[in-house]
């Protein structure tokens, strides 16, 4: 099992400008990694790492140890018309599969492809309990996507590459992300609940994010007890939430406590059907009671297990 830190990796990463990709390519770099970043604006990338505009620059004696493909069009950007929705869909699944076919054609082939879903895989509907890994979706819009994204990167399975697919829930920190739009209304006291409150917000904190993506490159095979007495490899859907979820009425209290602001206000659920439409009725009004248990069963230990202190740390900073 290599150890992260112990040896260098060649690691190529697609998303790597995005609010949890360059927080991953800081992490790497500090860890004396040699990192290659596919993006449409290689001009972005500054040394030590290596920015790349297409894959087609690279060529079958390039090797590298782990692929982590993290790029796709922000998916709550934009109200969900058409041609948004055509753009979030080809931007995850255009990549994917052009990833994997680049992956094919190698001769030596990387450890390990780790690429990105999320908790939308689960679908939309009403509260059904706890959520794991096994659990199927639905047919909206951010499940069958999801569905299909995964579909892709997995068939990089066919010609041997372990491949982990990351669930990943609402991702905190301090510079971008969900909670960086959060955080001016908070601070003003606008802050409030939306809708009745009682969906689920499973989420992460983008620390631990970074080290399951580690964790899942370093750990090839682990002894836990993922099948009993079995060694299993780290593979297949992986929910990157943090094993306390809570609903948006918790995370508007906690977040208004650690804020030191009020939480009166309410963003009615018919404002934001008629504002948001689609996008708003499945990113802002649904949410699944999500838990990380492929990854707990394999070894990893969280370090913001409570909202409360992965807030704190996020803002008190």
């Amino acid at each position: 099992m290599r150890k992260a830190g112990q040896t260098k990796m060649n690691i190529l990463i697609t998303g790597g400008t995005g609010f949890i990709g360059s927080a991953l390519c800081s992490r790497l770099v500090a860890d004396q990694h040699n990192v290659v970043v596919l993006s449409r604006d290689p001009t972005l990338i500054s040394r030590p790492l290596s920015g790349i505009s297409s894959l087609s620059q690279l060529n079958e004696n390039d090797v590298f140890d782990a692929v982590i493909n993290l790029a796709g069009e922000p998916i709550a950007e934009k109200t969900w018309r058409t041609r948004q929705k055509q753009r979030i869909w080809n931007s995850r699944i255009d990549t994917t599969e052009a990833v994997v076919d680049y992956l094919s054609s190698l001769r030596t082939k990387p450890e390990v492809l780790i690429s990105g879903s999320a908790v939308g895989y689960y679908g939309v509907g009403k509260d059904s309990g706890p959520i794991v890994e096994g659990a199927q979706g639905d047919n909206s819009f951010s499940s069958m996507l999801c569905r299909d994204w995964e579909s892709k990167a997995r068939r990089a399975e066919s010609f041997g590459v372990r491949t982990c697919l990351l669930r990943t829930g609402i991702v905190l920190g301090k510079r971008g992300g969900a909670l960086g739009k959060m955080l001016l209304p908070f601070k003003l006291g606008l802050g409030g609940k939306i809708g009745d409150g009682k969906h689920w917000m499973p989420w992460i904190h983008l620390n631990d994010l970074i080290d399951i993506i580690l964790f899942c490159i370093t750990h090839s095979r682990c002894t836990g007890p993922i099948a009993g007495s079995i060694t299993e490899p780290i593979a297949g859907p992986i929910n990157a939430t943090a094993p306390n979820a809570v609903t948006n009425q918790e995370f508007t209290c906690t977040l208004g406590k650690v804020l030191n602001r009020p939480t009166f206000f309410t963003m009615p659920a018919a404002a934001i059907k008629m504002l948001m439409g689609q996008m708003g009725e499945e990113l802002l009004l649904s949410g699944k009671q999500v838990y990380p248990e492929a990854i707990s069963q394999a070894g990893y230990n969280f370090k913001y297990e409570h909202l409360k202190d992965a807030l704190s740390d996020i803002l008190e900073k």
